[in-house]
């Protein structure tokens, strides 16, 4: 016949309340009439080392200090309160090996630890059990000592922690205040304190004292770029609406110029646009190019008409130049044996050199050099018997070609045609020495 819980004995009185094992509950009001039987089973430990049951049901247990009385068994044979009182021995050895694994393996707290094993310790003096007790209270009294030092150690692990974390978040903090007040690379700053902010929040440990401070720092910072850059670039949105007008104004010019023939002083003007143009700075991306679209629009249609020009020119210098060539050849081919004719040949030709006109820049000072060579074995060959009436109206005329040619270069030059003025000088300068050479050959003659 099995008994229930409300059948078990209780123990000896004990003053006030104890932690620990509990002895069993009051008889309930509806208790069967007949008294239960509890089966017997077998404890961890042989019960009847450590105690022994009376005839009269009393229970003692025996210790290192002497026997005491835990209980008074009526609810079966003493076997049974043998197995009732082990297994209640065993419930506690499983609460000591409990605290005993969570203090080894550091999965409690040492703290907690400590408290629970003092306080089985405290109630083991009248505890209702039959078991190694005084092997419990060693075991007891060894899980508080350790559990001291443990609880020493967490707490210098929890210190080392938090000082370690502490330190993180000032590291963080100091460099978003770095952030706010120097950084000028706005999209990588910005990312950075987005990044710290996901670092903080894996950071944990603090004291909140502590970590509100810190939160304060960080998000200060957080804040203070963000006005900073916020003022930045409404700023650079001003500069932007100022850039865009005088862009504007530029456009306005170079399309006012595209049409203009004077080539050398309109493309003087359009090289001093281009270096107001990249002075004044770069407005919206989209409004920037649109503009520059227009300011080179303009610019190409003047370059491309005087580019044609220039090369309709090109093609008729390169055609005089041809042309004086053959001229060239006829020159060098002239027989000086007779100076008269000769001379009368070479007059003939430096009028129809005149009237070809203009060569190319390269190709000029080659073929004017032939012609001297020309003109010097001409007058070589003359006679220096008596002054040639004809070498002095030679000279004459060298003279009033050099006018003409210095005449021409002060029209270009006033004009801004700078390549016609250099090229007119270079012809002036030419026949200047011509006649100065004619001259100084009539001198030698007188």
């Amino acid at each position: 016949m099995t008994t229930s819980d409300s059948d078990a004995p209780k123990p000896a009185p004990r003053p006030g309340p104890r932690p620990g094992p509990r002895p069993g509950p009051k008889p309930a009001a509806a208790a069967a009439a007949a008294p239960a039987v509890i089966p017997p089973t077998t404890p961890a430990v042989d019960p009847h080392r450590f105690g022994r049951v009376e005839p009269d049901g009393t229970v003692v247990l025996i210790t290192s200090a002497g026997e005491r009385v835990i209980g008074s068994w009526q609810a079966g044979d003493a076997e049974a309160a043998y197995a009732h009182f082990g297994r209640r021995y065993d419930d506690l050895h499983t609460e000591v090996a409990l605290l005993e694994t969570r203090l080894a393996s550091g999965s409690g707290d040492a703290r907690k630890i400590k408290t629970a094993a003092a306080a089985l310790l405290e109630g083991l003096p009248t505890a209702a059990v039959l078991g190694d007790v005084d092997a419990v209270h060693a075991r007891l009294t060894a899980i508080v000592e350790h559990a001291g030092d443990a609880a020493a150690a967490e707490r210098a692990r929890r210190d080392e922690h938090r000082a370690t974390q502490t330190a993180r978040k000032e590291a963080l903090a100091a460099e978003a205040e770095e952030i706010a007040e120097n950084s000028t690379q706005w999209k990588a700053a910005g990312d950075r304190l987005r990044e710290i902010l996901d670092e903080w929040r894996t950071i944990t440990g603090l004291d909140r004292k502590t970590d509100d401070a810190l939160w304060k720092r960080y998000s200060a910072a957080r804040e203070a770029f963000n006005r900073r850059r916020g003022s930045h670039f409404a700023e650079l949105d001003r500069e932007r609406v100022g850039v865009r007008q005088a862009k504007e104004a530029l456009c306005e010019k170079a399309e006012a110029l595209s049409d203009s023939t004077e080539w050398a002083a309109t493309a003087a003007t359009f090289r001093d646009l281009l270096a107001q143009w990249k002075a004044a700075g770069r407005a919206a991306k989209d409004v920037d190019d649109a503009l520059w679209a227009r300011f080179k629009a303009a610019q190409d249609t003047f370059f491309a008409a005087r580019n044609a020009v220039n090369a309709e020119r090109d093609a008729e210098f390169g055609a005089n130049a041809a042309a004086k060539e053959a001229l060239l050849a006829e020159a060098e081919a002239i027989d000086v044996s007779d100076p008269d004719a000769a001379r009368a040949a070479f007059r003939a030709l430096g009028d129809r050199w005149d009237a070809i006109g203009k060569v190319p820049r390269e190709r000029s000072a080659e073929l004017e050099r032939r012609l001297r060579a020309v003109e010097k074995k001409v007058r070589d060959a003359s006679s220096v018997s008596h002054v040639d009436a004809e070498a002095v109206a030679r000279a004459e005329q060298f003279r009033e070609r050099a006018e003409q040619f210095e005449k021409q270069a002060e029209k270009a030059a006033a004009a801004g045609r700078t390549k016609d003025a250099e090229q007119a000088r270079a012809s002036a300068a030419q026949w200047r020495e011509w006649a100065e050479t004619a001259a100084e050959a009539v001198s030698k003659k007188r």
